[in-house]
């Protein structure tokens, strides 16, 4: 049985494009240029700040935040940037008696505007708020712990199979893998999306997929 569902956050409940394109912009660089070198980066399974370092060698992204707000050019992400199915999903899943959260590697500022959405979670965590990034088995016994202790009663739901599902999996959680964003269309790796419970396109699928689950006794 399925007691819990835990989301990742960026590329899963909330689309990065635009916070993308904000970095191409303050970088100086052509946005398309800019997703351009992301995707490489991304298909040889490197860091994704080493999109930033490709050209500006010496960057360090907590300082380059710490800039943009000083210049009145913040990070910063709000109903907008919620993809259309997310709250609805997170609703339907409370409805079926479930206990669901956020969990994902987020800077300081995003809890704060996590909150302010008002989505209808129980918990929202950030690696910044738990001090422990993905893919660390420390942040995930962590979102065991968040999601009632039963790491096999836990659902975690992600774009990432590096960073989400295999992580989550190795934690003895249950794991869905959602294609979309960069990662989710680039990034292949076969042997751990075929041991996902689910994989899905559109978040719009798992609620009936969960109750499913449940109704079977899995």
């Amino acid at each position: 049985m399925i007691r819990a569902v835990l989301f990742d956050v960026g590329g899963t409940i909330l689309d990065e494009s635009r916070e993308f394109e904000t970095w191409a912009d303050w970088l100086g660089v052509p946005r398309h240029t800019f997703s351009a070198v992301f995707g490489a980066v991304i298909a040889r399974g490197l860091d994704y700040q080493e999109t930033f370092r490709t050209f500006r060698p010496d960057f360090d992204l907590a300082a380059e935040i710490e800039r943009r707000a000083a210049a009145g050019r913040p990070e910063s992400f709000g109903e907008e940037d919620l993809y259309p199915d997310a709250r609805p999903c997170l609703t339907s899943l409370k409805d079926q008696g479930l206990f669901v959260g956020l969990a994902g590697n987020q800077p300081a500022h995003a809890e704060t505007m996590l909150h302010a959405l008002d989505l209808s979670v129980d918990v929202i965590g950030t690696s910044y708020g738990w001090g422990v990034e993905k893919p660390s088995p420390a942040f995930f016994e962590r979102v065991v712990r968040e999601g009632g202790g039963d790491a096999s009663a836990i659902l975690y739901v992600g774009d990432r199979p590096d960073n989400d599902a295999r992580p989550a999996r190795a934690a003895g959680m249950k794991t869905c893998l959602i294609r979309r964003s960069p990662w989710g269309h680039i990034l292949d790796l076969p042997a751990v999306s075929e041991q996902c419970l689910f994989r899905i396109d559109s978040l719009d699928e798992l609620p009936s997929l969960v109750a499913k689950h449940n109704a079977a006794g899995d």
